[in-house]
Formats: structure tokens, C-alpha cells, sequence
């Protein structure tokens, strides 16, 4: 096998490609390299829809690249996973198109769980004792928010998913975002500071977590206690949606619900607008419906009070005596029209009888009244002397006389 250009010594420059079939070579001359067997801890292990198996190998200092073709993987006798200890046998060599040295794996067998999987599984076996993760803690989402919380990094791709989501959903949300890293050992700490920060405001409705995929150290701030302990305490519910549909973390576990994206915890915040017009005429449906029943309702009660009033109204009473009034008035007309008919007949047969004794009548059958000057009747020849001035009144009028003699 030829591993040295010819004219690698006296050429000014190497191309990458000269270069890395170079390196390939060299890696490939080298027996140690082509039988080998490593120990480490299965991280970003992807199944091809070929049957290729893609994987990385690490322990607590490095990392290998590794791949299985299909006719390797299908002689292992385990489903290999994320966090699996295992040792594989293989060579090693360069992948010219990338650059990238990596492990051909012809044999993989279990080694035990990776140090990152064990302690994993063993903070979720001491959360999940004390309770953190029952179901009777955890908070309903508010189906519709006004303002939601985000922790993330600020530059990440998945805040960018999250509010195009929101805006597309349900623009009539407002965001407000914590920033914070999402990676590294300094990243717990902010996460907890970020989440406390958005918990204690007032004019948040829900709050979501979430960072994008990785490996599991990437996700390892969200296997942190003082993360999942700050989740448990906060007082505004807490979506999840840290990595992709497979990862999970402790924060999942904890939080009162967990996407499997970040993109899908804002879907699973807010609802969509285009599904909320049948929802919304539904309800006016039913508030119309309610309405009318309420009216119903309070027209029966209305005619059964006013029943009530006719019954206990003072209206038939004062009818009755309004009518027994018309009664009385009657009678006591009646009765002063025989008082006037009596007092008439009686005050008739008075004039009648004062008509019958009145000078008048006399002197309408031809007597007459003899008076003196000064108004005196004449009785008697005696009461004149020839020459007095008398009166004579007849029954239609009166007329003066001398006397001339008397006997």
C-alpha cells in the first residue's frame, strides 16, 4: 500500500484532499490502529434507515466518532442506547469528507451504564421518592394567556421556533424572554436565576423551558437537582421542551408538562386561532341558550308574582266598595228625592193654604185695602175726617181718594 506521495517532498503545497488520504494512509499502516477495543459510553446514537449504526464513544476527557455498518450491527445481541458502557471492536481510520478520524466498529458488547446514565437514574430515583414528579403537583395550563415566559438562550434556534409558533398560533400573546446559557456548568445557576426572575412576577401566565437537541452532556443542565427543585417550587406552570421527541430529562419529569420540542411546548401553550371561531360559536350557542332559559325562567317568576299581587292586591276590595259607594249614593239620592218630593208637597199645600189667607186673594174677588198717608189700614170710619188723603190698593195695583164725608 502506497501512504507517501512521490512528490510530497519537493511540491510546495499539499491539497486537502492529498493531505487527508495522506493521514488515512498513515492511520491505516499502523496495525495497532486496525484492531482495536475501546471502552466509553454510547452518546448521539442514531439507526440509520439503512441499518448503519452512527455513534459517538467518550468517557470524562474525549470523545470517538464511531459507525457500525448494517452487516456489523446486525450481530448484536442488545439494543444499544444513549448512556450504554460498552466496548466495541473495530479499526480506525479517516472519513476523507469530512475530515474526521472515527472508529469502524465490527463488535459491540455491554460494558455496564456510563457514569452520566447512572447518576441520571439515580436523581431521578431520589426526585421521584420525595414526590416531585406525582401528578398531583402539577399545574394546569391556563388555556388562554395573555403574557408567557420563555428561559433559553437569547441567539438559540429554538427560541426563534418558539415565538414564530406563538405568533402563528396566537398572536395576541406577548413574550418575555429570561435569557440564559443552556450548556456548561455555568448554565444551572442562570437557568435557576432566570426561572425565579419570570416566577416572580405577576403578569406571567406560563412559563416554558427549553433549549434544542444534543447529546446528553449538552442536556445535562436540565439533569441538574437545583434546576428540577426550582422547577417544583414555582408558582406559575412550566412547560418542558429541552432536545428532541427521544431525550428526556429530569426537567421533564418535574415540569407540569413536557413538550417533546420546543416548538411543540408552544403549540401545547397557547391555542391555535383558526380552531377557536367553532369553539367560540359554540359558547354563543350556549350562552344564548342560557340567556333565553334565564328569561324563561324569570318570565314564569314574573307571572307567578303577578298572580300573587292580583291575589293580594287591594284592586278587588276597593272595587267592591267602589260599587257598594255607588250603592250608598244611590240610596241616599233616592232618599233626599223623597225628602225634596215631601218638603215640596208640603211647602205646595202651605202655599196653598197661605194663597187661600192672603189679602191678595181677597182682593182678587174685589175687596180692597184702604191705607192712610202714612201707610195705616183703615178699620173704621172712625180713623177719617172728610178731606183726608187715603190709599186704595185693589189686587192689580192702587189708586188715592179724598174722603168727602163718612157715616
Amino acid at each position: 500500500m502506497a501512504f507517501l506521495r512521490s512528490t510530497s517532498f519537493f511540491s510546495d503545497s499539499w491539497s486537502v484532499s492529498e493531505l487527508t488520504q495522506y493521514i488515512r494512509e498513515l492511520f491505516e499502516i499502523d496495525y495497532r490502529l486496525q484492531d482495536v477495543e475501546v471502552s466509553g459510553e454510547i452518546s448521539n446514537f442514531t439507526r440509520a434507515r439503512s441499518g448503519h449504526l452512527y455513534f459517538t464513544l467518550k468517557d470524562d476527557k474525549a470523545q470517538l466518532k464511531c459507525v457500525m455498518w448494517r452487516n456489523a450491527a446486525e450481530r448484536i445481541r442488545f439494543q444499544p442506547q444513549d448512556g450504554d458502557a460498552v466496548v466495541v471492536n473495530g479499526r480506525i481510520s479517516v472519513y476523507e469528507a469530512s475530515g474526521v478520524y472515527q472508529l469502524y466498529a465490527e463488535q459491540m458488547s455491554p460494558l455496564g451504564q456510563g457514569d452520566l446514565a447512572a447518576a441520571f437514574e439515580a436523581l431521578k430515583a431520589e426526585l421521584a421518592d420525595e414526590g416531585l414528579f406525582d401528578a398531583e403537583f402539577k399545574k394546569p395550563i391556563p388555556q388562554f394567556p395573555r403574557k408567557i415566559g420563555i428561559v433559553t438562550s437569547a441567539d438559540a434556534a429554538a427560541l426563534r421556533d418558539i415565538i414564530n409558533v406563538l405568533r402563528r398560533r396566537y398572536p395576541l400573546v406577548s413574550v418575555l424572554i429570561a435569557p440564559t446559557l443552556v450548556q456548561g456548568a455555568d448554565a444551572p445557576p442562570q437557568i435557576v436565576r432566570a426561572l425565579r426572575w419570570l416566577d416572580g412576577r405577576d403578569d406571567i401566565d406560563t412559563i416554558i423551558i427549553a433549549r434544542g437537541g444534543g447529546s446528553m452532556e449538552d442536556l445535562w443542565a436540565f439533569n441538574d437537582e437545583g434546576v428540577a427543585r426550582a422547577i417544583f417550587a414555582a408558582q406559575h406552570p412550566i412547560i418542558c421542551g429541552v432536545g428532541h421527541e427521544v431525550d428526556f430529562t429530569i426537567a421533564d419529569f418535574v415540569a407540569d408538562l413536557r413538550a417533546p420540542t420546543p416548538s411543540a411546548a408552544a403549540e401545547l401553550a397557547v391555542p391555535d386561532v383558526s380552531e377557536l371561531r367553532p369553539y367560540f360559536q359554540a359558547i354563543q350557542v350556549q350562552m344564548k341558550n342560557l340567556v333565553l332559559e334565564q328569561i324563561g325562567q324569570q318570565r314564569w317568576q314574573v307571572q307567578a308574582l303577578k298572580r300573587s299581587l292580583n291575589h293580594l292586591s287591594p284592586r278587588v276590595s276597593i272595587a267592591g266598595n267602589r260599587q257598594r259607594l255607588d250603592g250608598w249614593q244611590a240610596r241616599l239620592d233616592r232618599a233626599m228625592q223623597r225628602r225634596l218630593d215631601q218638603s215640596s208637597h208640603r211647602l205646595n199645600l202651605l202655599h196653598a193654604q197661605l194663597t187661600a189667607v192672603s189679602p191678595k186673594a181677597t182682593l182678587e174677588r174685589g175687596y180692597a185695602i184702604v191705607r192712610m198717608r202714612d201707610g195705616r189700614i183703615v178699620r173704621s170710619p172712625a180713623a177719617v175726617q172728610p178731606g183726608d188723603a187715603l190709599t186704595v190698593q185693589v189686587h192689580d195695583g192702587q189708586f188715592g181718594v179724598v174722603v168727602e164725608e163718612k157715616e
